[in-house]
């Protein structure tokens, strides 16, 4: 082979390595950064209190006759769009991107008791069973400790007169390369678990929201058309949620009509 031909494989093999080289720092870089920001905002405000501040909406949106409903959890109830034609009802959303279920439930009094919600839609727990295989030796505390949140929200909002739609925590999606050296089968076994029990929590005021049914396909993984990434959603996937919410929320608003006649 001639000398010619061996130096110029050897150096498009060298910018090949160099070039990935870059990108996987560039992806390092982005996470360390998105990771740092998140830990020094959470020393500075551990239940991300001032995310919502004011706490209270406009006095305009509070002061309407019509029913009130409020999206309350992590980022995927954060990135939850109002269903459309339904005029009768308000949206107010008090969601935010990377919390725990401790850190919703320790802003319930603070966030939720002021707007005294007609209905709360609950979507939370990923953030806590995602580190189990950070720390396996905490898997039953983490799994037990989601539960008494839920449980604790559910609690708190019956005893306001709120209805709840306790919705099951989202399937995931395709596991990402990055992702394979830090996950475990045993996040979505968690999951299934922690969905089994909210199930349980279903009563005369609180509606379960079955939404591994919707977004699933036959792997039990999101379907690539609702996935925007491994944890989260698209406009899709939060539309056909939407359907399913719409005709939950007509049926409170039917027993309430009931209940006032």
């Amino acid at each position: 082979m001639p000398q010619k031909r061996i130096f110029l494989i050897f150096t498009a093999i060298l910018i090949l390595l160099l070039t990935t080289s870059v990108i996987l720092n560039l992806v390092i870089y982005r996470y360390a950064n998105q990771y740092y920001l998140q830990l020094n905002g959470t020393r500075l405000d551990p239940l991300g209190v001032i995310f919502y501040e004011p706490a209270d909406p406009p006095e305009n949106e509070l002061s309407q006759p019509k029913i009130k409903v409020v999206f309350f959890g992590d980022s995927r109830a954060y990135q939850w769009s109002e269903p459309q034609d339904l005029n009768q009802f308000i949206f107010l959303n008090r969601g935010i991107g990377a919390q725990t279920s401790t850190q919703v439930v320790e802003r319930y009094e603070k966030h939720i008791s002021p707007l005294q919600p007609d209905v709360l839609v609950v979507q939370v727990c990923i953030n806590d069973l995602k580190t189990i295989p950070l720390y396996p030796h905490l898997k039953r505390q983490i799994i037990d400790n989601c539960k008494a949140n839920l449980k604790q929200i559910v609690d708190e909002s019956r005893n306001q007169g709120a209805d709840v739609i306790l919705t099951t925590i989202f399937p995931l999606g395709e596991l990402p390369f990055e992702r394979r050296f830090f996950w475990s089968d045993e996040v979505a076994e968690a999951i299934i678990e922690v969905n089994k029990y909210i199930t349980t929590l279903q009563n005369e005021n609180v509606m379960i929201y079955d939404t591994t049914a919707i977004l699933a396909d036959q792997s039990g993984q999101v379907r690539a058309e609702y996935s925007y990434d491994f944890l989260h959603l698209n406009e899709n996937g939060y539309q056909v949620l939407n359907d399913g919410l719409g005709k939950l929320l007509l049926k409170i608003e039917a027993e309430k009509t009931v209940g006032v006649e």
